[in-house]
């Protein structure tokens, strides 16, 4: 009898215990500003162009205008860094099945490689660019030891993230300068890890970005080309969302908010170096001082302005040119008015003085 009691007092706690945290958690999700929309966005890695993204959220700049956004920005790219996800009564409900996981309304992502899925995959997003941080081709080819030029890639392996990633465009762009055919004279190789198989040598050179061209850098590995001197352009890192969702006047005003914060964060990141240089360490997990300053010098390219990227994307329907592609005109994949309207009402100028 007194075994019994025990398991009964135990379901009772139980019970209880589960009622305070459903209390807990309606309680909370009722207290929730009544004016801020509510606004999930997924940042696809953390590069430096998604840097000040993570700078609004940690400066709390979306709550600063009228958001409640989720931010989920996946792993770290360095053990340490911190990463996105709800608050605790968001994951609790979650939890108990009570609240599905919503999917995302914005995507930080490149803008070459959405025109691209779209365009030659079934059933993906139509997404437009409404704002970027990232136009500019501004990568390093890095090679293994013993390769001194580009010339002598030639016939080799060339690390990419994706053939349909902005690495990717640049492995082509880098066939198109040399005159080479990007099938027949050289192996542009997707899902590579330009730090680990540059080092295993499983690549004969490697696009890397920031982080990856500063580790690599720093362990002496030969720089065969800054791209930033090609003077070209991608469809880089952008806010993208989808073309019916921003149909929708309080969607639209959710997407103009949230551009408002991220010019504050690009102003943060320009203005405020010790504040990069803390959320590179906290948020990145970058706790070398040398690969974070190497890091931080190349964001000073990040447009004040983040207008979609127009060279990026006709660059992309040219370097990509499909019968597919050939449907579509530049304007047809960007919206630009709510950064237009940031400029045109000084919003942006005044974060600058």
């Amino acid at each position: 009898m007194t075994q019994i009691r025990m398991i009964k007092r135990r379901l009772i706690s139980n019970t209880v215990r589960l009622g305070i945290l459903l209390l807990g958690a309606a309680g909370t999700i009722s207290c929730s500003e009544p004016n801020h929309i509510p606004l999930t966005v997924q940042v696809s890695g953390l590069s430096l162009s998604k840097l000040p993204f993570v700078i609004a959220e940690d400066q709390d700049l979306y709550a600063k205008y009228g958001l409640d956004v989720e931010l989920r920005t996946g792993p770290p790219p360095f053990d340490g860094g911190r990463q996105g996800q709800p608050d605790f009564w968001t994951r609790v409900w979650r939890k108990l099945g009570v609240a599905s996981l919503p999917p995302p309304q914005i995507f930080v992502n490149g803008a070459t490689p959405s025109i691209l899925r779209y365009t030659n995959w079934p059933r993906q997003l139509d997404l437009v660019s409404i704002a970027a941080t990232d136009c500019v081709v501004r990568s390093h080819i890095v090679g293994r030891h013993g390769i001194k030029s580009l010339e002598e890639l030639r016939g080799g392996r060339l690390g990419v993230s994706n053939l349909d990633s902005t690495s990717g465009f640049i492995g082509r762009l880098l066939a198109e300068r040399m005159g080479w055919d990007p099938v027949q004279n050289i192996s542009i190789v997707p899902h590579s890890h330009a730090v680990d198989d540059i080092r295993d040598g499983l690549v004969d050179a490697a696009v890397a970005y920031e982080m990856e061209y500063a580790i690599l850098k720093q362990e002496g590995f030969p720089i065969l080309a800054d791209t930033r001197t090609w003077n070209d352009y991608v469809g880089g890192n952008s806010v993208l969302a989808e073309r019916t969702w921003l149909q929708d006047s309080t969607n639209r005003e959710a997407a103009r908010r949230f551009l408002m914060a991220l010019a504050e964060g690009v102003a943060l990141l320009h203005q405020d170096r010790g504040l990069a240089l803390h959320v590179l360490e906290d948020w990145y997990g970058i706790e070398d001082q040398d690969i974070a300053e190497t890091a931080y010098s190349r964001g000073v390219w990040i447009p004040r302005e983040p207008y979609p990227c127009y060279e990026g994307i006709k660059r992309t329907m040219e370097l990509y040119d499909s019968n597919e592609l050939r449907r579509y005109e530049p304007e047809d994949f960007y919206d630009d008015g709510m950064v237009r309207e940031l400029v045109e009402n000084d919003f942006i100028d005044k974060l600058y003085h």
